[in-house]
């Protein structure tokens, strides 16, 4: 499967294509919210996604992507990162793949278009997804009530009796 042998080319890369994607989101006015979020922790989840993609790609579920990603956007909204900055972060994460294969110069033969079409669809699937459980769970969190804080304790007040004219 020639998208297996493109996505194993993300994998190896990985740790310099999540790297400069962080450099992106520090650098673009659209996704300033992500720097609310230390670098070691955008790097680690950066890295981790593209080193296991043929995973989340070819063997983990609707389930495992709605899991995931609705617990990314209750995340995002917890540090108080706009919604629009995620999707942005999750667009230009897509557009940056795809962008980096076609500099890889792959010969055009029908078999090797075909491979890029299919790793193509697989990744507008994967990432469509992820930007609809991110939105979805960031709106979840947005909608629970904030968490009550009990009130103070009140002195209690002495029980007096009244006065009967004594």
């Amino acid at each position: 499967m020639i998208a297996l042998r493109l996505v194993r080319l993300i994998e190896a890369h990985s740790d310099s294509i999540a790297k400069n994607l962080v450099t992106k989101f520090g650098s673009s006015p659209r996704t300033t919210g992500m720097r609310k979020i230390t670098g070691s922790e955008l790097l680690g989840g950066m890295h981790e996604l593209l080193f296991h993609l043929s995973e989340w790609l070819l063997m983990k579920t609707d389930a495992d992507v709605e899991q995931r990603y609705r617990t990314v956007g209750a995340s995002l909204r917890s540090k108080d990162i706009a919604l629009a900055d995620a999707c942005w972060a999750i667009t230009m994460t897509k557009q940056y793949l795809w962008e980096f294969l076609q500099k890889q110069g792959f010969l055009r033969s029908p078999v090797e278009l075909y491979g890029e079409m299919e790793l193509l669809r697989l990744l507008d699937q994967f990432f469509d997804r992820a930007l609809c459980y991110t939105a979805e769970g960031y709106e979840e969190a947005q909608r629970e009530p904030s968490p009550i804080r009990p009130e103070p304790h009140k002195k209690e007040q002495e029980l007096t009796l009244p006065n009967f004219g004594r």
